[in-house]
């Protein structure tokens, strides 16, 4: 059998009359540029991430940039953030001339460990930039707490989280990834939950000026139109990505429930694992938050030989992510060595994402998780000597 990390074109058979008629209405219009159906877009992820605005942008990685340009980060400024993310995160920081300041994470979550930021505050921080990893909501309440206290932004890294919400108490009402801190940044990279057919991207906030700051910025800070307020950048959101997202969008809560099922299969059919098998772990879900599982994670001390085996078996598997950001090269001037962050160089070490998407089968899971106890009893056996 052959089980792919994410196949998308399940996902298109199932809409494509849809996006096909999507795409033909805009062709007919020849409005490639912003228009009518960015702002139906824009209206859509507004009340759906419970947020009073919403920009369309190029790209998720431009959702970060523009949301710093926007609150005025710039050379010397330094921005607390995780070190175990996607690159863009930290480089949109660097490329302002910012400095990134990483702390470790929470070994559960792989988001954010609150209770190591205040010690990495100086009188130069001026925002902290959690990620909601995988899915899942950062522990933004205490983290929240500290940015009141000291006056920082907040800006969300929600690019792998629309539709995630934040829930620390039972009784409480879940807060949606994007709404919580002063931005929001989405992207809709085409492997995202809502994916387009190239790369775009979102911002949310509830704050009038950051708003207008923002649209302003995306049009290298022309308004009106050949009159330049500000130095920005050219990231519009293509009207062709907006037309496919308002289709897939419709499937959006349909296509997180099926994930959320695939999650809860995992774990099912992992508990009659071997005995012998030591530090396997499963993804944990925070409080009561609403995971929704943009990736599978497992945890597993002899991660490369397992991805090894399980490439050489037909399926595919992904590691987010192999090293860090602060022993990234292009960040050696930071003089960040290893071991000053070990949760995350062991989190890099031992991560590895199973394929987990709407249209994956139950079979195919069977398949995979018996892949994986199969490595376990070739493993027992080797080192027993047989």
């Amino acid at each position: 059998m052959k089980v792919p990390f994410f196949d998308l074109n399940a996902q298109f058979s199932s809409i494509e009359e849809e996006i096909k008629s999507a795409l033909d209405e805009v062709f007919k219009t020849q409005q490639f540029i912003l228009g009518p159906k960015v702002e139906a877009l824009e209206q859509t992820i507004a009340q759906y991430c419970q947020t009073r605005f919403a920009i369309g942008v190029a790209s998720g990685s431009d959702a970060l940039l523009l949301s710093l340009m926007a609150l005025g980060i710039g050379s010397g400024d330094e921005v607390i953030l995780p070190p175990f993310t996607f690159f863009s995160t930290a480089g949109v920081v660097s490329r302002l001339g910012a400095i990134p300041v990483f702390v470790d994470i929470d070994p559960a979550t792989y988001n954010i460990d609150p209770s190591k930021i205040e010690m990495k505050i100086t009188s130069k921080t001026k925002a902290i930039l959690p990620v909601h990893l995988f899915g899942q909501c950062a522990d933004m309440d205490p983290l929240l707490k500290i940015a009141k206290e000291n006056k920082f932004f907040v800006i969300e890294d929600a690019a792998q989280a629309l539709g995630a919400e934040y829930k620390p108490l039972p009784n409480a009402n879940g807060r949606r990834a994007g709404r919580m801190g002063d931005i929001g940044c989405f992207s809709f990279y085409p492997t995202k939950n809502l994916g387009a057919f190239g790369d775009a991207g979102m911002v949310v906030t509830n704050h009038p000026d950051l708003a207008e700051k923002i649209r302003i910025l995306r049009v290298h800070g022309s308004q009106p139109k050949y009159f330049h307020k500000k130095i920005g950048i050219n990231s519009r959101l293509d009207t062709i990505q907006a037309a496919i997202l308002l289709v897939k969008f419709e499937y959006l809560e349909k296509w997180t429930t099926e994930r959320q099922k695939k999650a809860d299969r995992y774990h099912l059919l992992f508990q009659n694992l071997p005995s012998s098998v030591d530090r396997f772990k499963l993804p944990t879900i925070q409080y009561q938050n609403r995971h929704i599982f943009h990736q599978y994670v497992i945890r597993v001390q002899e991660r490369d030989r397992l991805k090894q085996f399980l490439m050489e078996n037909g399926i595919g598997t992904d590691i987010y992510y192999p090293l860090p950001l602060h022993l990234q090269e292009c960040y050696s001037f930071l003089k960040y060595r290893r071991g000053d962050l070990p949760v995350s160089e062991k989190a890099s070490e031992e991560s590895l994402a199973l394929p987990i998407y709407p249209e994956l089968r139950e079979d195919e899971q069977e398949y995979v998780v018996d892949q994986i106890k199969a490595f376990y009893k070739k493993d027992e056996n080797r080192i027993q000597g047989f």
